[in-house]
């Protein structure tokens, strides 16, 4: 099969088409013919040798998949020869074929093509998981959401989910573009952080109160600004530091306004963390994906892809990404 391999650390360009023999199957995982492959910024930083995880050479890159099951182990108990899935992958998705945990392969909705469904194995369930679960925000009808980075993979997918949950949606973007395409998925208030300041923003739009939670993929500055946006008893999620710069927490303002860090990190849940937790996890995984395939199938949600490529233009897809030309995702398309 080919497949896009990466044999040292670098940039996307180090990367090369290959024929490579099938992975092997092993018990309760399935196959899984590939119709599309997502790229996201982590997957840049897995071939810099800069994720946390560092798979063994050669490897293919690519965490998210949807296709067709094509071999599934006697084991497996949800998944058929057959079905049409989205999976999470240790790593192996820039391939024709990629092999996955049965715990981590989840039914399409009926209503979504294979390109789009990329979104639903990492952006959504990472949005879902940190706007709903009771320990991260659990954000609540009525309430004042502020997202970040809005015109992003999981800025997007927390945009519409906090519009399923009832939240007043306050989203930030990067030019008119960006702009237009937030408020297209549901944004009731859109500020562009490249002409205003979005933290007067904010309380301009709450009458001085400040928002009730915010969701923050940025980090940085946007992370100690958002504090200073907030209500008593808000709580902030950073669920990833786009930016390019972690945090330093100002402790006196969470104490002065009784204000929540709640760190969010969707991986541990499928098994990316030195504590693989993708079985004991299962159930609450498989939970919060029936629930995102419900709003999918119910028109609520509508996941995008801006732009596709095919498998060997896997470097074109994630310079596309480094160089912020696009809104949503891109997807390697092997139709």
């Amino acid at each position: 099969m080919k497949a896009m391999i990466c044999r040292r650390w670098g940039g996307p360009e180090d990367l090369k088409l290959e024929d490579i023999a099938r992975p092997a199957l092993t018990a309760r995982q399935v196959r899984i013919a590939v119709r599309a492959a997502g790229v996201s910024f982590a997957t840049t930083l897995v071939i810099a040798g800069k994720y946390q995880r560092r798979p063994p050479f050669p490897f293919a890159p690519g965490t998210e998949v949807s296709g067709v099951v094509i071999e599934a182990d006697p084991a497996c108990k949800r998944i058929r020869i057959g079905d049409e899935v989205v999976a999470v992958l240790d790593w192996g998705g820039l391939a024709e074929e990629a092999v996955a945990h049965e715990v981590n392969v989840f039914p399409k909705p009926k209503n979504v093509g294979f390109v789009a469904a990329i979104q639903l194995a990492i952006s959504y369930p990472t949005s879902a998981g940190a706007l709903t679960w009771p320990h991260v925000l659990d954000v609540q009808r009525g309430q004042t959401l502020l997202i970040h980075a809005a015109a992003g993979g999981v800025g997007m997918a927390a945009v519409e989910i906090g519009k399923v949950l009832g939240a007043t949606v306050i989203a930030t973007a990067g030019g008119a573009r960006k702009m237009a395409f937030a408020k297209s998925h549901g944004a009731d208030h859109v500020i562009d952080y490249t002409a205003d300041d979005f933290r007067d923003e904010v309380l301009k739009l709450t009458n001085g109160r400040g928002v009730d939670r915010v969701y923050d993929p940025v980090g940085g500055d946007v992370f100690t600004q958002s504090l200073r946006c907030m209500a008593v008893e808000g709580r902030i999620c950073p669920i990833g530091f786009a930016g390019g710069t972690i945090p330093q927490i100002p402790a006196n303002i969470l104490l002065v306004k009784s204000i929540a860090v709640m760190g969010f990190n969707y991986g541990y849940y499928v098994g990316w963390s030195p504590h693989d937790a993708r079985l004991e996890q299962a159930d609450r995984t498989f939970a919060l994906m029936e629930r995102i395939r419900g709003w999918c199938e119910a028109g609520q949600c509508r996941p995008h892809v801006d732009r596709t490529f095919r498998l060997d233009q896997a470097a074109e897809a994630m310079r596309a990404l480094l160089e912020r030309q696009v809104t949503g995702r891109v997807a390697i398309s092997m139709d």
